[in-house]
């Protein structure tokens, strides 16, 4: 009997549904054509913190226990809600004696393979294993790759990846966040994504901050219903005398160009996409838009949120069909009048384009009646969805471009210009009434004039201004700063800010993982990590900087803030994912590397100190009131405690309290890390539930509510 591991419960129930046209289902697995078919939540084993080791076991970090580098590798299950039960009833059906065969179908790319390999790693179980590829939950596709299933060994090179992307990140997390947080005295946490994503932001901060606008004047002249624009002047008077010549003066026509162009639709969206245009369209955050969306998939509603794709496979063709030949996501959308009678389902099929999930649609069971039910961030991400598949498979999108080319007939050589676009057929563009996409820059340009060229205006005619000829004066403009939509795109497409091919191409390669840094699962964490981390703030819809922020970028390491880093990493990782020998050494010289680079980390962060001087210690942030003595309780490496509190080592090696209150709280209860925001909100008097408890008397997860103790720190509370 084979045992078949999907990511989650619903990619279990459709391969299920499947194979057997009748599965039985229970609560840890179905049963199907004489299969067990379960499922993980994503990953179950995860890496052992530092203090999982007896050399690191002290929580009070120092710089002598640095560099951290493990010689073996230790894995324990994760603390979230349910992990360690979907854990165990995982090995307690790999164990079935009946159970002779394991199947990988997880989802079909590098961390699908390392879910899978470490569960079964950590269960230390050895029975024959398969791997189902299927980038699609049709039930045909999901047959036909039932048929075609390979030894798992054929993907081992896949699971090495994805355990050496792990440790990597581990290393330089725990190394360099520890470093920089020791030298500088407060919490800077450091990440192969994190940091250089806030260099990206701090470098567009910078150069704002540095920008010095340079005025320039242009002259308008209004031909009558349209208008020439001369090029920029560096004097006010140059172009008074020019706007006097020209309101006496008549213009040459030198050059007309009229293009009719053709704009084709947009793609279906991928997580990242839909993403920038919600935050865009209604200021939702990256972090919001894949929240509502989630829940819109676990309703049923949308497909799976979490995809990089931007097409779908012509397995999906008839689902597709299905969704455009009924009107139930018509009325509530969209206007039909819009629609084309006749649309390109084509356009949206490309099988090479799909490594793992396909591109997000609506699911049969969305229509008008549906929406009341929904929040507005749910409404508007559902609606926006429905709109971009009608558009995708809509029709061009024709309009009339006419440029024109000027000069003043017996003036200098200045060449005057105008443009106009006219609408021929709207097609795509008029199923939505807001813009699908908006210019993310607009730095130096004037605001354009609205014109309409004559169409019988041609080349050699002398014509002059009928209305007013005016001098508009602009200056220059700095990069705008960052929003959450123009953020997304950079890190999408961090590789063009390399000059190396092959970098450039390792980082945008999406066969085995999303091209750019971070991934369309995670980009939403990343930012909302370092805005609640306080390296990053909202300002409105901008993101900016903040001193914190700054000063993290200034001190770390050169290597560590530089988007080439990841790109070397990932043309490793995909190297040592497409091998078949030597995956042993190849993952060894690369984790090597790693460590030479962690090696050096505390010295550069101690040698930062000659040109970034270390802030006072007044500047160390403070979560709230101490309960037993009234002041501030600040964070110190991985505990919050009383800022009265002083501690020295004794000659045994042991941390000895000599001053203070003594008031700590311990950064892990019951398995459960805890975090800042909530300890601000328990150190302000408030109570707040949080889950993710294990037991350790059961290993079983719970729920409690937490409030502050002053003698133990944190106590918890349970419901009657």
């Amino acid at each position: 009997m084979r045992l078949v591991i999907a990511e989650k419960r619903s990619v279990a129930l459709a391969i299920a549904q499947a194979l057997d046209p009748n599965p039985q289902q229970s609560d840890d697995y179905i049963q199907a054509d004489g299969n067990l078919v379960s499922w993980a939540q994503g990953h179950l084993v995860d890496l052992t913190e530092p203090d999982g080791y007896e050399q690191w076991s002290d929580p009070h970090w120092s710089m002598g226990q640095l560099p951290i580098i493990p010689q073996q590798w230790k894995w324990k299950i994760r603390s979230e809600k349910g992990a360690g039960s979907r854990y165990r009833t995982l090995v307690s059906l790999m164990r079935r004696p009946d159970v002779d065969t394991l199947v990988n179908a997880c989802d079909p790319d590098r961390e699908g393979e390392g879910i899978f390999h470490r569960i079964v790693a950590h269960s230390g179980i050895h029975k024959p294993a398969l791997r189902l590829w299927v980038a699609s939950l049709d039930e045909h596709a999901i047959r036909s790759a039932w048929q075609g299933m390979k030894p798992i060994h054929d993907y081992q090179g896949l699971a090495a990846a994805s355990d050496a992307r792990a440790k990597s990140d581990w290393l330089i997390g725990m190394n360099a966040t520890r470093a920089y947080t020791l030298t500088y005295r407060q919490r800077l946490n450091v990440g192969r994504v994190q940091t250089p994503t806030l260099a990206m932001i701090v470098a567009r901060d910078e150069q704002i901050a540095g920008h010095k606008p340079t005025l320039f004047w242009t002259v308008i002249a209004d031909m009558g219903g349209w208008h020439l624009t001369s090029s920029r002047i560096d004097s006010q008077a140059v172009a008074e005398n020019l706007c006097a010549e020209a309101e006496n003066g008549v213009f040459r026509i030198l050059k007309t160009e009229r293009k009719t162009v053709h704009d084709k639709p947009p793609r279906l969206y991928d997580l990242t996409s839909l993403q920038k245009d919600m935050s865009r369209l209604h200021g939702m955050t990256a972090a919001a838009t894949l929240a509502a969306l989630q829940h819109l998939y676990e309703l049923k509603l949308a497909t799976y949120p979490r995809t990089d794709s931007q097409y779908i496979t012509g397995d999906d063709l008839p689902m597709l069909q299905q969704l455009t030949g009924s009107q139930r996501i018509v009325q509530g959308f969209v206007d039909r009048h819009t629609l084309t009678p006749a649309p390109r389902l084509e356009l949206t099929v490309n099988d090479g384009k799909v490594a793992g999930h396909t591109a997000i649609l609506p699911t049969l069971q969305l229509d008008g009646s549906r929406l009341a039910g929904l929040t507005d961030g749910e409404r508007h991400v559902a609606v926006r969805i429905v709109r971009r598949m009608w558009e995708a498979i809509g029709d061009d999108h024709t309009h009339l471009v006419t440029t024109v080319e000027a000069q003043l007939d017996g003036g200098n050589d200045m060449i005057w210009t105008s443009r106009s676009d006219e609408t021929i057929r709207p097609g795509w563009k008029g199923i939505s009434p807001e813009p699908a996409v908006a210019a993310e820059e607009n730095n130096d340009e004037t605001d354009p004039v609205r014109s309409v060229i004559p169409a019988n205006l041609t080349d050699g005619i002398i014509t002059g201004p009928v209305g007013p000829v005016t001098v508009k004066q602009g200056e220059t403009k700095p990069p705008k700063p960052y929003t959450e939509a123009t953020l997304l795109s950079a890190m999408e497409h961090a590789s063009r800010t390399l000059e190396d091919k092959n970098l450039k191409h390792a980082l945008d390669d999406d066969a085995l993982h999303s091209g750019g840094i971070g991934t369309p699962a995670t980009r939403a964490g990343i930012i909302e990590q370092l805005v609640s981390g306080r390296y990053v703030e909202r300002k409105g819809k901008q993101l900016r900087s903040t001193d914190k922020g700054r000063l993290l970028i200034s001190v770390v390491t050169p290597e560590l803030k530089d988007v080439a880093l990841t790109a070397r990493w990932e043309q490793t990782l995909t190297d040592l994912a497409e091998s078949r020998d030597n995956i042993d050494g190849i993952e060894r010289d690369f984790l090597s590397q790693v460590a030479s680079l962690c090696e050096a980390i505390p010295e550069k962060a101690e040698a930062s100190l000659a040109h970034v001087p270390r802030p006072a210690q007044t500047d160390k942030e403070s979560f709230g009131a101490c309960p037993r003595c009234g002041k501030p309780v600040i964070k110190t490496g991985s505990l919050w405690q009383c800022s009265s509190n002083k501690s020295e080592k004794t000659a045994d090696g042991e941390w000895k309290q000599t001053e203070g209150c003594g008031f700590k709280i311990f950064g892990t209860l019951s398995g459960k890390k805890l975090t800042d925001a909530t300890i601000r909100k328990l150190l302000a008097g408030k109570q707040t539930r949080v889950s993710g408890f294990v037991s350790r008397r059961t290993g079983k997860g719970f729920d409690a509510i937490l409030a502050i103790d002053p003698e133990r720190g944190v106590r918890m509370q349970f419901d009657r």
